[in-house]
């Protein structure tokens, strides 16, 4: 095998190491005062990287190191998302990092969060269960220091013991499943492992157990108790990357290994997925209405998209697989806008709950709007672009003859259109003697919520995005 061919497949991999690299040295040459340019340096780095990886070079699927990491362009097209996710996060990101308790760390935050990246992009790309877990730590350890990134306030220092000991744990399970499926088939190959699973007990306690680590990375019920407390402590830019950008790769990475290894077990994984999304949508929904801090009320709302999101993983066909990458850049686009809206208010004045946002439109109509439009689509209000990412998935898991719980999924996105409307009434309707003060938003932040927005507005009048998707990735 010789460099080319790995270049070839492994591009974004070994670009994302180029740009960790350059943030590393700028940061330790740079000195303070070149610091200053720290963040349109990164940027610009990100736009170079986006624009080289945005769309697949190779039409065939591969595989190199002896089939530990495999190549396919629906794997380059999810890269090429969650880079956009992270690019987005550091433009919501500058005023934060402005900050004189978090300026002097701002390189350690964009080393942190491409190296959460670079694990993403390799769990994505794994073919082999070691690879896999490599990957996973890869992008579990860096965001339990991002979420603690703020270590001087007592909210940011336990959501990281939170989310630290929590995905410990997981991984300890995940890791005891793997050890199962290496004791029963001998290998941890991808490819290798699929005619030696039989559908045994063990290997049904090994799925159950694997399941576990990739549901608590997804936030799904019953594995979401730590999402509440980590979403409220963490930094509001971590906890946007943490909604979006890491849920987004475990999602689609476990849609890889059901349907690549556990294709022989697929009636025990769609009916532990059917109960799963179920009570995450549900649960989640129920417990949404109750919230009254913006950042627990869109932990509740990540849990119930992650619910949605699975039903595009249980289908577990290619139109099942596009409409997944669809949906997640489309939830992306729209979680960020009301996490950028969050951030700006938070940073202006310190002011996070619901109440606090009762005659926002008075004062700061634009943003109100963003949000109310980001709401809208996160809800699935048509025209915007939640509703076709929600038809698309509805209609992939519909083909597969999962009415009844389609019917429980539409049903709970009443409960979520009523939970949603709370914060348009509260910034439109509900009246405030002293509302949020009048505040202009940085370049950084209002360049990030325009991308949003146009996300937002386009993505749902742009069918042809849904279909370069499937075009790409599976020539249909």
């Amino acid at each position: 095998m010789d460099f080319s061919t790995i270049l070839t497949y492994m591009y974004t991999e070994i670009a994302l190491v180029g740009v960790i690299i350059a943030a590393l040295l700028y940061d330790l040459i740079a000195g303070a005062r070149g610091r200053k340019y720290f963040h349109g340096v990164i940027c610009t780095l990100m736009l170079l990287f986006i624009a080289g990886t945005v769309w697949p070079y190779q039409q065939e699927n591969a595989s190199i190191f002896g089939g530990m990491f495999v190549y396919a362009p629906i794997y380059s097209i999810v890269k090429s998302v969650l880079a956009i996710g992270t690019l987005l996060v550091f433009l919501l990101s500058d005023s934060w990092l402005r900050k004189p308790d978090t300026e002097f760390k701002r390189g350690e935050f964009y080393v942190l969060t491409l190296s959460t990246l670079l694990g993403m992009d390799f769990m994505v790309s794994a073919g082999h269960f070691m690879m896999f877990f490599i990957g996973l730590e890869l992008a579990s350890v860096p965001m339990s220091c991002l979420v603690a990134f703020d270590k001087y306030k007592h909210n940011s220092a336990e959501a990281g013991a939170k989310y630290i000991l929590s995905a410990l744990f997981a991984s300890g399970l995940m890791l005891y499943g793997i050890s199962f499926f290496y004791g029963t088939t001998g290998t941890l190959y991808f490819e290798d492992m699929v005619p030696m699973i039989n559908g045994s007990a063990l290997q049904i306690l090994a799925m159950v157990f694997f399941f576990t680590g990739l549901g608590f990375k997804i936030s799904l019920v019953p594995f979401h108790l730590w999402t509440a407390d980590t979403y409220e402590g963490a930094p509001t830019p971590v906890t946007s990357y943490l909604s979006v950008v890491s849920k987004a790769a475990a999602a689609f990475a476990l849609m890889v290994v059901l349907i690549k290894v556990f294709a022989p077990m697929v009636e025990y994984w769609q009916t532990l997925l059917y109960i799963v999304i179920v009570l995450s949508i549900t649960v989640a929904n129920l417990f949404a209405i109750r919230q009254k801090n913006l950042k627990r009320f869109l932990a509740f709302s990540s849990i119930s998209q992650a619910g949605y999101i699975m039903l595009a993983v249980i289908s577990g066909t290619p139109y099942g697989m596009t409409s997944l990458v669809y949906y997640v850049l489309v939830y992306m686009v729209a979680n960020l806008a009301a996490f950028g809206v969050i951030t700006a208010v938070e940073q202006n004045s310190g002011k996070v709950n619901m109440e606090d946002y009762n005659g926002l439109y008075k004062t700061n109509p634009k943003l109100a709007i963003v949000m109310m439009l980001a709401i809208f689509s996160l809800a699935g209000i048509p025209p915007f672009a939640g509703f076709f990412s929600k038809f698309f998935i509805f209609a992939a898991a519909f083909e597969q003859g999962f009415h009844v719980l389609v019917f429980i999924a539409l049903l709970n996105t009443i409960i979520s259109l009523y939970y949603y409307m709370l914060v348009v009434k509260a910034m439109f309707i509900t009246p405030n003697d002293s509302p949020i003060a009048t505040f202009r938003s940085d370049n950084s932040t209002r360049l990030s919520l325009l991308l949003c927005l146009a996300g937002i507005l386009i993505l749902g009048l742009a069918s042809s995005v849904f279909d370069g998707i499937n075009l790409y990735a599976f020539g249909m």
